[in-house]
């Protein structure tokens, strides 16, 4: 008896062994790999195919992996190799049942060799692979041929074969391929909530791209990658990029080369990938031409501050001349008045420059948000705003020069008067008027200040906005902290009637500068029948008002003017007896041919201006039509191109923002030694003129001093 159950209990060990070695057997034939694949004329390298067995028989996919081992410095490459090397592929035509084989690629790491850049992977890299069948029930015979570049101070290129067949709806997962296909995964860019490819700006003549990327986490050591699936691009190499950041966007920029010449990335398609830290990120973006306007690298408290200096020196600038009458009379007409009263009408004058340039924040956050073209005093190329400055500075020239007054009914007097000082509407206005004055004019520090404000969110460019109202504001808010400097000017008297004359012609004459203007908009003959029948009426007027003499000497005024100021503005700045000379032949701005002019070893000056730009006018009558500049810009070798903003321009505005710039003057130099361009200040000298050429042209700045 116990015989007998010693053998049932070993005919049970066999029996259970033989179970153990059929599961085995089964286990072993989850896993589908082509095994370890290497080729004896480079065995440094070795690669191996292999089936998770994850499947999708809904989408008809099947999840593998290639795996590659690379000995000691062997490298081998990117989807896109950069400068040098050749991405692997498989050529998998020969299969049958197979109707894609795509790769997904880990994010690679950049490599130097004699001054050549490379983007691949050493030591061990695993691609995952998605392939995708015809047929799910049906068996599939992958017959492909691998072909692998790698590189250590040569470089090899290798074949090898993959075969492999299986049946989709037959896999069973393996445990190991699944565990390498995830490993691989892992290192694959991926969207991300976090991060944002906000623009991508394409500049064909410095063959140059910049990316914006936004990323709701703090920045630490990021990189970016960019390539292109786009067969026109398939020879592009795109270089290390020069990154600025800030605490959640930067801007990546890439110079863009080819060995079949100049390529142009208008409108194409792009892949971005970008990596920090523990994150890896992929999108797509289209390359598109409008530069980009956001400024990183700056500080918003320092940007505030150049606003503030830039509105103070607004002050002072040609544009707001014609308002010193009224702000003249407003100081001394505080003669005899509570500190109360001068506190409160100089705080409604601030006021008006405030709300006002809060309008024009309000104005150009519009333009921006319909995707229009944005930029310093543009107001200005619209004829309905000049019209409409037009009849303001007309009516205050015509109430400075006591034509009208405006009467208020008693009971509205009495009202008024019952409420303490009845002019802070006009301070108000005042205040308006000044800043809309101010803005045909460009100042140190403003241009800064103005890009940096286009270029960020709403909120700061409000701010920045503010901080320039804040500048400009800040003569009327001076007296409104301190009442008691008024008392130091002197006593108001019938001298002010002369005063208040003069400026009032001075307003008529900005008034008559206004409607020069318009002769961009309609033709020349309307705008001086519109003048003549103005200044008829003007003169009719002001016999009515203070009679004929008054009409006698303000004509034989008007006339003296004139010839006064087409005398001085035909005479140099420092010599009077010798008259400008005429301005120079200017070409179009064309970008593209900057660079065609350069390469024949030309030197280009590039003047971007307008007609009712009056700093514009300036740097031309003062510098550029003076000698030394005058002559220099006359030589054989110099190109001049003028892009003119006096009315709307996409062509213009985009060169504008190219430079970060939005607004006029703006004057940028191009040479042999300066082919990206030498930026001019807003307010031109002889001398940064001349050097500026000097360095274009690669030669000493103390050969050109005039």
């Amino acid at each position: 008896m116990k015989k007998a159950i010693t053998s049932q209990n070993t005919l049970l060990t066999m029996f259970a062994a033989l179970l153990f070695s059929l599961f085995a057997f089964n286990a072993q034939a989850k896993d589908y790999t082509t095994g370890w694949l290497t080729n004896p004329m480079h065995p440094p390298v070795q690669v191996r195919f292999m089936l998770t067995g994850q499947t999708d028989e809904a989408a008809k996919t099947v999840e593998g992996l290639l795996e590659v081992d690379l000995e000691g410095d062997w490298k081998t490459y990117w989807r896109s190799p950069g400068e040098g090397g050749v991405a692997p592929k498989i050529d998998w035509e020969m299969s049958n049942n197979i109707s894609d084989l795509e790769w997904h690629w880990p994010m690679p790491k950049r490599y130097e060799f004699l001054g050549v850049e490379t983007l691949g992977y050493k030591h061990k890299v695993v691609f995952p692979m998605t392939v995708t069948v015809d047929d799910f029930n049906k068996p599939v015979f992958l017959s492909g041929k691998l072909t692998m570049s790698s590189c250590t101070s040569i470089c090899v290129l290798t074949d090898y074969e993959v075969v492999m067949d299986f049946i989709p709806n037959q896999l069973t997962p393996s445990t190991d391929a699944m565990h390498l296909y995830n490993q691989g995964m892992s290192n694959v860019p991926a969207d991300s909530a976090n991060v944002s490819i906000d623009q991508t700006s394409w500049n064909n003549d410095k063959q140059e791209l910049s990316v914006l990327i936004s990323n709701t986490q703090a920045w630490s050591k990021p990189d970016v990658f960019v390539d292109s699936s786009d067969i026109a691009l398939e020879n592009v190499s795109f270089s290390s990029p020069s990154i600025t950041k800030d605490n959640q966007q930067l801007i990546a920029t890439f110079k863009v080369s080819s060995w079949f010449g100049k390529p142009d990335l208008t409108n194409k398609t792009l892949n971005v990938t970008v990596t920090d830290a523990d994150m890896a990120v992929e999108e797509q973006a289209v390359a598109a031409t409008l530069p980009i306007t956001t400024q990183i690298g700056s500080s918003i408290w320092q940007t505030i501050a150049f606003a503030l200096i830039g509105g103070l020196i607004l002050n002072i600038m040609p544009c707001v001349l014609p308002v010193l009458g009224m702000k003249l009379s407003s100081i001394i007409a505080t003669d005899g008045m509570e500190r109360r009263q001068i506190r409160t009408q100089f705080i409604a004058s601030a006021a008006g420059i405030l709300v006002s340039f809060w309008l024009l924040a309000g104005f150009l956050t519009a333009l921006k948000v319909s995707g229009q073209a944005l930029g310093w005093g543009i107001q200005f190329q619209s004829p309905y705003f000049i019209g409409a400055m037009i009849i303001i500075t007309g009516a205050f020239a015509a109430n400075m020069l006591g034509l009208f007054e405006i009467s208020l009914s008693s009971n509205t007097n009495t009202w008024l008067a019952t409420r303490g000082d009845n002019s802070h509407l006009g301070h108000f206005v005042q205040g308006m008027f000044a800043t809309l004055l101010a803005t045909p004019c460009s100042a140190p520090f403003l241009g800064t200040a103005v890009a940096y404000a286009l270029g960020a969110d709403i909120v700061t460019l409000f701010a920045i906005f503010t901080a320039l109202a804040i500048g400009m504001a800040a003569p009327w808010l001076l007296i409104a902290l301190f009442p008691q400097l008024a008392s130091k000017l002197p006593k108001p008297g019938n001298w002010m009637n002369g005063v208040k004359t003069l400026f009032g012609l001075m307003m008529l004459a900005t008034s008559l500068w206004l409607l020069s203007l318009m002769t961009s908009f309609v033709s020349t003959g309307t705008v001086v029948g519109f003048a003549v029948t103005s200044l008829i009426l003007l003169l009719w007027r002001l016999g009515q008002v203070k009679g004929r003499k008054s009409v006698v000497i303000t004509l034989a005024v008007i006339l003296l003017g004139g010839a006064s100021s087409l005398f001085i503005g035909s005479l140099t700045a420092d010599k009077w007896s010798t008259p400008l000379p005429a301005d120079h032949v200017w070409q179009p701005l064309k970008s593209e041919e900057i660079s065609q002019a350069v390469a024949q070893g030309k030197t280009v000056f590039v003047d971007v201006t307008a007609d009712w730009c009056i700093t514009c006018k300036a740097n031309k009558i003062g510098v550029m039509l003076q000698n030394p500049v005058y002559d220099k810009l006359d030589q054989d070798n110099i190109v001049l191109m003028r892009g003119d903003w006096t009315t709307p321009s996409d062509y213009v505005t985009g060169f504008l923002q190219s430079y970060g710039r939005f607004g006029v003057p703006f004057n940028i130099v191009y040479g042999p030694n300066a082919p990206e361009g030498i930026a001019l200040p807003v307010i031109l000298t002889s001398a940064d003129v001349m050097g500026a050429i000097a360095e274009a042209e690669g030669k000493s700045t103390s050969n050109n001093k005039g």
